[in-house]
C-alpha cells in the first residue's frame, strides 16, 4: 500500500493535493512556476505477504476456503508454498492447527512481521506531505565514501524513495560557490528540485583563497539572480557561524562573510538558510543588526540550548529546523518541546544527521526502511549510516511524538504551510495561512 506524499518544509536538508514542499536540501522563492515532471518509478517493496511467513497465508485462506479436493488445493495453493494434501477434514484440522498456533505465538511474530512490511504498509495512518533540504551533491550519493568508490551513483533511487515517502519538494544546499553551481544544476533535472546559493561557515575561507573576495562575491551573486530567473534558487545558503569548528575557519573570518551574505540576500529579495552551532550570542548580534536585510530565515539543524532557542524565537522573521542531529538526547527534546510548532520545521540534512537506535527520539519512530551495508548495496534499499530525504518523516514521527501530538497528519500540515510561508509563498495554502495566523493550526500538547 502506497501512501500519500509526505509534505515537509525543510530542506533539510519529505503530499497529499499538488506539489509544494522540499527535503534536507535547501529552498526559496521562485519568479516562475516549477515545471511539472512525471515521478520517477518507485523501487518494488517486499509485500505483506512476505516470505517470512508464507504458512500464515495459506493457512488462513484454507480454514476459510477449504479445497474439495487434493487437486483442487494444490491448484489454488502460491507456487512458492504448494503441497499435498490427502483430504478435506485432514486439511481442515491441518489449517486450524496453524491457526491456533499463529494465534498463540502472534505476540512472537508481531515484531519480525511489522519489521517486513514496506515503510507505506506500516504509516499508512499517516498520509503526510512534506519538503526536505539536503546535500544531493554530496559523494555518498555518487556511492563515493572516504574516497572510495563502494557501488555506483543511486540518486534516481533516493529521489524515488523521497517521493514515494510524501516529499514533495527536495531542496538541494549549497555550502561553496562550487557545491552552489552543482546544486543549480541537479535542481534543472527535476521540477520538484530547488536549491540555495551561499558559502558554509566553515568554507569561508574561499572568499579570500580565491585571490579576489570582491570578485567571488560577484558570482555568487550572478549564480543566485540565474538560477531565481530559472525558478530554482529558493534561499541564500548555508551560511551563518560555527564555533565547534574553528579548525576549518577562524571565527573572525566566518563574522565577516556571515555579514557580507546579508547583501546577498538583499539583493535577490530572498529568504536565508541559516547555521548556528555554538554561537548564539554572535550569530544574534549579527542577525539583529541585518534584520531589514531578508525577508526570513530557517536556523536548520538546530542543537543549541534553550535560551539559544528562545533568541531565535525573538525574531519574529525566525524558523528553528530540526532533524535526527537535534533529536540525540532527552535534553535535546526537551529543547525541541519549546519551539512553537508554527514556528518549526523539519529536515533530514541527508546524507547526515540520521536518526540512530541509540538516540532519544527513536523511541518515538514507527516507519523503518529496509537498509543495507554500502558494501552490499542493493537499490531498493537504503545505505547503512547515509541518511536519505524519505526518512524525514522519522524527524515528523519524533517531533509528534515528543509534543505528544496525535494528529501526526495535522502537524504535517502545519509544517508544510511553514516551509511555503518562507519558500514558496507562491504556494501557500490561503485557509492554511489563515488558520496559522489565527492560532487554530495544530497546537501543542
Amino acid at each position: 500500500m502506497q501512501l500519500g506524499p509526505l509534505g515537509f518544509a525543510l530542506f533539510f536538508q519529505t503530499r497529499i493535493g499538488p506539489p509544494s514542499l522540499c527535503s534536507a536540501g535547501n529552498g526559496v522563492h521562485r519568479r516562475q512556476a516549477h515545471r511539472q515532471v512525471p515521478p520517477l518509478p518507485l523501487p518494488p517493496h517486499r509485500p505483506v505477504s512476505s516470505p517470512l511467513y508464507p504458512g500464515l497465508t495459506l493457512c488462513l485462506h484454507l480454514a476459510l476456503h477449504p479445497p474439495p479436493s487434493p487437486s483442487a488445493a494444490v491448484a489454488s495453493t502460491p507456487p512458492d508454498i504448494a503441497v499435498n494434501f490427502t483430504g478435506n477434514s485432514n486439511t481442515l484440522r491441518f489449517a486450524l492447527f496453524l491457526v491456533l498456533t499463529y494465534l498463540v505465538t502472534g505476540c512472537l511474530l508481531l515484531v519480525p512481521l511489522s519489521l517486513s512490511l514496506s515503510p507505506s504498509s506500516r504509516v499508512a495512518c499517516a498520509a503526510v506531505r512534506a519538503v526536505c533540504c539536503y546535500c544531493l551533491e554530496d559523494g555518498m550519493f555518487k556511492g563515493i565514501y572516504h574516497g572510495k568508490q563502494c557501488h555506483a551513483a543511486d540518486i534516481p533511487a533516493v529521489l524515488a524513495r523521497a517521493w514515494a515517502a510524501g516529499v514533495d519538494r527536495i531542496i538541494v544546499t549549497g555550502g561553496s560557490l562550487k557545491e552552489s553551481r552543482e546544486a543549480l544544476q541537479i535542481a534543472e533535472t527535476d521540477g520538484r528540485l530547488f536549491c540555495t546559493v551561499g558559502v558554509h561557515p566553515t568554507r569561508c575561507g574561499e572568499f579570500e583563497e580565491s585571490g579576489d573576495p570582491e570578485g567571488h562575491f560577484q558570482a555568487l551573486l550572478a549564480l543566485a539572480k540565474e538560477g531565481l530567473d530559472k525558478g530554482k534558487v529558493v534561499a541564500v545558503g548555508e551560511c551563518g557561524l560555527d564555533y565547534d569548528r574553528l579548525q576549518f575557519c577562524p571565527a573572525d573570518m566566518q563574522k565577516k562573510y556571515f555579514e557580507k551574505q546579508f547583501e546577498l540576500a538583499e539583493a535577490v529579495k530572498l529568504p536565508m538558510f541559516l547555521h548556528m552551532r555554538a554561537a548564539g550570542e554572535d550569530f544574534c548580534e549579527i542577525m539583529t543588526r541585518n534584520l531589514h536585510r531578508f525577508p526570513g530565515g530557517v536556523t536548520h539543524s538546530f542543537t543549541d540550548s534553550a535560551e539559544d532557542r528562545d533568541m531565535l524565537l525573538s525574531f519574529e522573521k525566525m524558523f528553528i529546523g530540526v532533524n535526527g542531529c537535534s533529536l540525540k538526547t532527552n535534553e535535546n527534546l526537551e529543547v525541541l518541546r519549546g519551539i512553537p510548532v508554527e514556528r518549526l520545521m523539519i529536515e533530514t540534512d541527508s546524507p547526515y544527521c540520521d536518526i540512530r537506535n541509540t538516540h532519544a527520539g527513536s523511541q518515538y519512530v514507527k516507519s523503518v526502511w529496509p537498509s543495507k551495508k554500502k558494501e552490499k548495496y542493493e537499490p531498493d534499499s537504503t545505505v547503512k549510516g547515509r541518511n536519505e530525504p524519505c526518512l524525514v518523516r522519522q524527524v515528523l514521527e519524533v517531533v509528534a511524538g515528543s509534543k505528544g501530538i496525535s494528529d501526526i497528519e495535522g502537524l504535517s500540515r502545519t509544517l508544510y504551510h511553514n516551509t511555503c510561508r518562507l519558500f514558496f509563498p507562491q504556494d501557500l495554502d490561503a485557509s492554511a495561512n489563515a488558520q496559522l495566523e489565527s492560532g487554530t493550526a495544530v497546537q501543542d500538547c
